[in-house]
């Protein structure tokens, strides 16, 4: 169940961050030809941006069902939407071949993506940590959690397999197509993972004792509110350092600093390499220490590197490129590693599918979706990347005020299956906790 949770993950953000990695190396001129490079840049990141729109609503619909009918049922939803937009973006015409429809069906297909990664989440989630002993929920939750490092490195290494293999204007022709097809072989293998597993215990439990939520969004808003707003703000951090890491720095580092394009493919893939490793040991210290200690670490080390973190990229040494990279990875990694149980116990079984979802995406939308569009923006308006540090400061203040309002734990025994129906009366506790 954890492998096919975890390749699963890989393999759907495998096709969202290839997305990123195109918008910052291809994109522009193939969809958005202009005479500055910088606009057409803009242009690109602006569409990536248009996945992290449509998460939300992936979230909500998902979530809505996920609550209804099953998480299962909905993480194969998710693959296919994601692996179909995926392919279909591999086989769109450029712009130089059928004009403004070549943008306009890019942005639709990205809005695909995005609404089968907002369901995602949350139930590789579920199905992870419903599962999980109750000595172990973090370390179960982190499994779809080193699934996006995992997606960084498979996106990238096809990339850098590509651009060495074909010729430039090979690669500009078509060649950058071959990683978005590569997609549908990958979407059959986890098809198949996932049609092998049962529906998660949690949700059985709560399907035989007949506490199906019939409005699951309505009840998690009205009486979790509270609750998924702060959940919200807490994951806001996380997801900004991964965009600003993946996708931002593939552009800055190559236009900017004048790295090359293969350098910088490698050091995202090694400081990947450590953001997997690493959100292990995060979820491993938070089943031993607690989830909101760890995280609350990880918050405060963001703020405490995002002067340091740009000071050594702008050296151009790879060497120190790699160290910035891994010291702010540890940082996102000790708030990745309890953030899956984390975000989960905030909810009774009957609407955790919702709830978790929506406070991810927000944090999500928030936090990651602009972040590469506004790090572009600010460094074109002010030259300087000390605007793009302070952004970071600001969202890891974020993070760590919420996670220190943030009440932990609340729905932790409603994970196991036998007692999901003594908690079926939790649905009514609102943000006072649950009633026993």
């Amino acid at each position: 169940m954890l492998g096919a949770s975890f390749i699963g993950t890989a393999i759907e953000w495998y096709d969202f961050f290839l997305y990123g990695a195109a918008a910052a190396l291809i994109f522009g001129p193939q969809f958005f030809p202009t005479q500055d490079p910088l606009a057409g840049t803009l242009a690109a990141f602006a569409t990536f941006a248009v996945g992290f729109i449509a998460r939300p609503v992936g979230g909500i619909l998902m979530g809505h069902f996920g609550d209804r009918v099953g998480r299962k049922s909905m993480l194969l939803i998710s693959m296919l939407l994601m692996g179909g937009a995926t392919v279909a973006i591999g086989l769109l015409p450029n712009y130089a071949a059928i004009g403004a429809a070549a943008p306009a069906l890019l942005v639709a297909f990205r809005f695909l993506q995005g609404l089968g990664v907002g369901g995602e989440w949350g139930g590789a989630v579920l199905m992870a940590v419903e599962y999980s002993p109750r000595n172990r929920r973090a370390l179960y939750g982190a499994f779809p959690q080193m699934g996006l490092p995992a997606g960084i490195i498979l996106s990238n290494l096809v990339f850098i397999a590509v651009t060495a293999i074909f010729a430039p204007d090979m690669f500009q022709a078509w060649g950058w197509r071959v990683p978005f097809l590569l997609s549908g072989v990958l979407i059959i293998v986890a098809l198949y993972l996932r049609l092998q597993i049962e529906e998660s215990p949690s949700f059985e439990a709560v399907k035989h004792s007949e506490v199906v939520e019939k409005n699951p969004l309505r009840t998690v808003l009205t009486r979790h509110g509270l609750t998924v707003m702060l959940a919200g703000a807490v994951s806001i951090a996380s997801p900004a350092i991964g965009y600003i890491y993946s996708v931002y720095m593939l552009s800055y580092g190559t236009t900017a600093l004048g790295i090359a394009r293969p350098t910088m493919l490698w050091l995202i893939v090694f400081g990947a390499v450590a953001h997997l490793v690493t959100v292990y040991v995060g979820a491993v210290l938070s089943d031993r220490f607690g989830q909101k200690p760890v995280f609350t670490a990880g918050a405060a080390l963001v703020i405490v590197w995002a002067f340091p973190f740009f000071g050594l990229i702008n050296t151009a040494s790879p060497g120190l490129i790699l160290l910035a990279f891994a010291v702010m990875l540890l940082a996102q990694s000790l708030m990745a590693g309890p953030q899956a149980a984390m975000i989960a116990e905030l909810f009774p079984s009957t609407v955790r599918y919702s709830g978790t979802s929506i406070a991810y995406q927000i944090g999500s939308i928030l936090g990651g979706g602009f972040a590469p569009l506004i790090a572009t923006s600010l460094f074109a308006t002010y030259g300087s990347t000390v605007p793009i540090s302070l952004y970071l400061l600001v969202l890891g203040a974020l993070s760590l005020g919420a996670i220190i309002l943030l009440k932990v734990g609340r729905y932790s025994a409603s994970y196991d299956a036998p007692e999901a129906s003594r908690h079926a009366g939790e649905i009514y506790a609102g943000d006072n906790g649950p009633v026993r």
